[in-house]
């Protein structure tokens, strides 16, 4: 197979020897930005992240294959893969690691009151606080059963928390108490100590998290999103945010990276982070078995 490789795949270069001892013709790319170093009917498979963003899929004549670096599969013409018969792989699982235990840290920084003590430390204050609160019995609601929400219940329910999962499609898990379909969140949602989005952006999921929603979480509810940003009404969460007793850890946003001006950086029930949840130590050996047997496969 013709293969174009992006730096997306941070590792390549060290295996295109070895894909090439497969059979395999590989041409690399560091930005996918750039001018491409071949024309574009010459791949016949790529490895990339946001090639699409940049050039044309259409003029990939003879492409056959498609994996990608990433989980999600909102930066790539889906419908127009499907119609052409491209074999779409993703990075599913690679990621769900880092993701899980961002977001438990997350809650515990909230729960354990982490910042404060922080600042506290800054000034050699000793201050002790009574209302510290455990994960223990807490009920979780993980929004997106796929890989990245199994890892999440997986660890939350170590904890000793009741896991609910909402999910776009019904099936059983071990992981979940119970999986309930998008149309049941409004009865499940009110009753979440903690909210973990990790939902793919669709049509149906763009903007899911609106104003209702926010108006529905009880009282001192943690959300996190460590999905996509726009998954989120941001204007709707910031006021919810000002005016409710409830808590967010935002790793993704609607437009990034988020704005110096945005009111979400100085708000004492918010912790910011920039899309920066996937990263873990184990992330690139994962990426690169992923990768090889796709390619070896054909398929993940």
């Amino acid at each position: 197979m013709r293969l174009l490789i992006t730096g997306a795949w941070k590792e390549a270069e060290k295996f295109i020897s070895q894909l090439e001892g497969y059979g395999h013709r590989v041409i690399f790319m560091q930005q996918e930005a750039d001018r491409l170093p071949c024309e574009p009917s010459w791949a016949e498979g790529v490895v990339c992240n946001g090639l699409f963003l940049h050039h044309e899929i259409e003029a990939f004549t003879n492409l056959k294959y498609i994996q990608l670096t990433s989980a999600g599969l909102d930066r790539v013409p889906v419908e127009y893969i499907r119609k052409h018969k491209i074999a779409l792989n993703n990075a599913r699982g690679v990621y769900s690691i880092p993701m899980a235990e961002f977001a438990v840290c997350g809650v515990l920084q909230i729960y354990k009151k982490a910042a404060l003590f922080r600042e506290n430390q800054k000034t050699h204050l000793w201050e002790k606080h009574r209302d510290l609160l455990e994960l223990y019995g807490k009920n979780v609601l993980i929004i997106g059963c796929g890989s990245v929400g199994t890892e999440c219940a997986k660890r939350f329910s170590a904890f000793g928390c009741r896991i609910i999962g909402i999910d776009l499609k019904l099936f059983d898990s071990p992981d979940f108490d119970r999986i309930y379909g998008l149309d049941n969140a409004e009865t499940v949602i009110p009753e979440a100590d903690v909210i973990v989005l990790t939902l793919p952006l669709t049509k149906a999921t763009e903007g899911f998290v609106d104003e209702r929603f926010l108006y529905s979480l009880k009282k001192g509810c943690v959300l996190v999103n460590i999905s996509r940003g726009k998954v989120i009404d941001t204007g709707a969460l910031t006021d919810a945010l000002n005016c409710r007793d409830i808590y967010a850890v935002l790793d993704v946003f609607e437009d990034e990276p988020l704005s110096e001006e945005s009111p979400l950086w100085d708000m004492d029930n918010v912790i910011v982070t920039p899309h920066n949840s996937f990263v873990g130590d184990g992330a690139d050996h994962r990426l690169n078995k992923l990768i090889l047997r796709s390619i070896v496969n054909g398929k993940n």
